[in-house]
């Protein structure tokens, strides 16, 4: 049997494949038109945040599994593999850390300039100290938007490092840990200092973060976001910032674009390259439940993360 691994993951990953009688075929290049050259002759699909396309499923022959390297599954086309009989399923949860401690990172970031700070001081330039505005964290009102294993596990770091009043905007999650939940996004961002984006992509969620409830959100905030793009529009933030509304952002998650256009130009947007689960420890995790899930699916075992009925047994 054989597994394609679209993109890289812990050699740790293809140990296991190895140990389980499967090759591991690394794909020269993430795009779907060389996945779809590629996928012929492959039992198993590994997979991030490149995907699998209804094209690839096409040009599959004997596919039976497409497991997500993580959480985030937007870019499989799960209708396309449930035509061809191919399970789907995802890896939530085992980098959860890693991206929690990011946002905590950014956030600190975003709140003492830090990036900018370090282009001033190389280009040698004077007075950056004194023409920027500096804010601690400790004690401020952070609005989670989002409250599964990385929502949370950011919650309680930021209560135990910064004594931070944290409020949980999350309509879906049965409980919240005992901390403030809002009821409405709109009453968490007139309160929050800092605004950090956990949700998945649905079509209630696209650009929850826009104009209007920007126009809302508590004058001088913080936005994170490290989990999907299309959460927020770019435009009518880079707005925001430049009218003062929002002091700044870190994004770990934007479009293709955005590092070069006005987000980018407002010179108070932190970009980092999707690098909340990149950690070697989170790497490992991921690597192992990923396999771990392929294992089953192959073995006729439904994993507990599938995200789809294929409508036929897997054989």
């Amino acid at each position: 049997m054989k597994c394609l691994i679209v993109q890289p993951i812990h050699e740790v990953g293809h140990a296991m494949l190895r140990d389980a009688g499967i090759e591991p075929v690394m794909c020269p290049s993430p795009d779907m038109q060389t996945v779809a050259r590629m996928i012929p002759g492959c039992d198993a699909v590994i997979t991030r945040d490149a995907g699998f396309s209804a094209e690839a499923c096409a040009a599959s022959d004997k596919l039976r599994a497409i497991v997500v390297h993580g959480a985030g599954h937007d870019a499989v086309d799960k209708e396309a593999a449930t035509a061809h009989g191919i399970l789907v399923c995802n890896t939530p949860g085992q980098n959860a850390r890693s991206v929690s401690e990011l946002a905590v990172g950014l956030i600190l970031a975003a709140m003492r300039h830090i990036p900018e700070a370090n282009r001033s001081e190389r280009a040698g330039e004077k007075g950056f100290r004194e023409r920027e505005t500096y804010t601690e964290l400790t004690g401020k009102t952070v609005l989670i938007v989002g409250w599964g294993s990385i929502g949370r596990g950011l919650g309680h770091m930021l209560k135990a490092a910064f004594n931070a009043d944290v409020l949980v905007y999350s309509p879906r999650a049965p409980e919240v840990d005992g901390f403030e939940r809002v009821d409405s996004l709109e009453d968490g961002l007139k309160r929050a200092d800092v605004i950090s984006l956990h949700t998945p992509m649905r079509p209630e969620t696209r650009h929850m973060i826009r104009r209007e409830t920007l126009n809302i959100t508590k004058t001088g905030a913080i936005l994170i976001n490290t989990a999907r793009a299309g959460l927020i529009n770019e435009e009518d933030l880079a707005e925001a910032i430049l009218s003062g509304q929002v002091a700044a952002a870190a994004l770990d998650v934007y479009s293709h674009d955005a590092p070069t256009g006005p987000l980018a130009e407002t010179g108070h947007v932190i970009f980092t390259p999707h690098l909340g689960g990149a950690t070697t420890e989170a790497m490992k995790r991921v690597a192992v439940g990923a396999v771990g899930h392929l294992l089953k699916a192959l073995s006729g075992e439904r994993p507990e993360t599938a995200l789809n009925d294929p409508g036929r047994e897997i054989q």
